[in-house]
């Protein structure tokens, strides 16, 4: 399978980052990334329960996203969803205690890692259905152009989802009503575990899969946060303009299986490990930041301490705090009109 893991095909050129941007990258990925760690770790010691998808290796995606994101704008994926609610800024300890099920999480305890949103944050999920964020992500965009409150929709969904027959029909209401929604495919390579050159026809263009509708698309190289972000605010430029949504297909790669209980067989640990060593996205950035003397080992490792911190704070407190009250089975199920 060449196309995730060999060639990395890239339409999108690499700035270089300032000083300010280049940390906060850094930051955001390595947050993700142990916040990750620790999730799997609490759910291998049976802590959190259901389906657990974690992003280790996707991380300059989203990140490279949110830099380029506006005040306003929305953010929607679908269940391999942790790491786009920390970019979202939501609170890690909050985020935690919903993958254990506790009141204190997004959704009370009651939605788990799949199902948590924020309003606040303006992220919306967080869905465990394949494909079925899209034309809620549509519609978002639907809501902002028709408030004219000049906000975009950031849909994300992976390259196994481009399949499903729902994101076609939201490519085609996007175009005919020129809605202003980036649609961002996070192509890993493998779905579930099928090599996508095995599941989807012209597999190394899924960007391409709007040209029918009118709908523009590019790639780029996801494992690299400064083509991420320079991808991403094309794509912002392009519907604030009112031109209607585009395709951006972002070449990535997960280290982990798809979930915690998937062994990952349908490809070899040298395969993974060949990613880690030339492509990781936060040695990358690492690298980049100690060779233009942005910051030294030391102040890096005491970036990562901080970190660690926090996440094992996050940890702390999604094992203490109390589970939801049998009450709130009866809460959140409706909306009044208007509110």
């Amino acid at each position: 399978m060449a196309s995730a893991a060999g060639k990395r095909a890239t339409k999108a050129k690499k700035p270089s980052f300032s000083k300010e941007l280049e940390l906060k990258a850094y930051y955001n990925m390595l947050m993700i990334r142990r916040f990750e760690e620790k999730a799997g770790q609490l759910y291998g010691m049976g802590k959190i329960g259901g389906f657990c998808h974690l992003y280790i290796g996707q991380e300059a995606v989203v990140t490279g996203v949110q830099l380029a994101m506006q005040d306003g704008d929305q953010m929607i994926t679908s269940y391999r969803d942790h790491g786009h609610m920390l970019a979202c800024d939501m609170d890690p300890k909050g985020v935690m205690a919903e993958l254990t099920g506790r009141a204190g999480g997004y959704s009370k305890g009651k939605g788990g890692s799949m199902h948590m949103f924020s309003r606040e944050k303006n992220f919306y999920g967080g869905h465990g259905i394949v494909g079925a964020q899209v034309p809620i992500g549509a519609g978002l965009a639907f809501a902002n152009k028709y408030q004219e409150n000049g906000a975009v929709s950031v849909t994300f969904f992976g390259e196994g989802a481009a399949n499903q027959g729902q994101v076609y029909e939201s490519f085609n209401m996007a175009a005919l009503w020129k809605l202003p929604v980036i649609f961002v495919i996070e192509n890993n390579g493998y779905a579930m575990g099928t090599a996508v050159k095995r599941s989807a026809a012209k597999s190394e263009e899924l960007y391409n899969r709007g040209s029918v509708y009118g709908i523009p698309g590019m790639q780029a190289d996801g494992m690299d946060v400064r083509a991420v972000k320079e991808a991403a605010a094309h794509g912002f430029e392009h519907c604030r303009s009112g031109k209607g949504p585009i395709i951006i297909e972002m070449m990535t790669y997960r280290y982990r299986g798809h979930s915690m209980s998937d062994p990952a067989k349908y490809r070899s640990k040298e395969e993974v490990q060949k990613m880690r060593q030339e492509h990781d996205p936060i040695e990358q950035a690492k690298a980049r930041i100690l060779e233009e003397k942005f910051a030294t080992e030391e102040e890096l490792k005491a970036t990562d301490a901080a970190i660690r911190k926090i996440v094992s704070e996050a940890a702390d407190f999604a094992q203490v705090d109390p589970e939801p009250d049998a009450s709130e089975l009866w809460t959140d199920i409706y909306l009044e009109a208007g509110a």
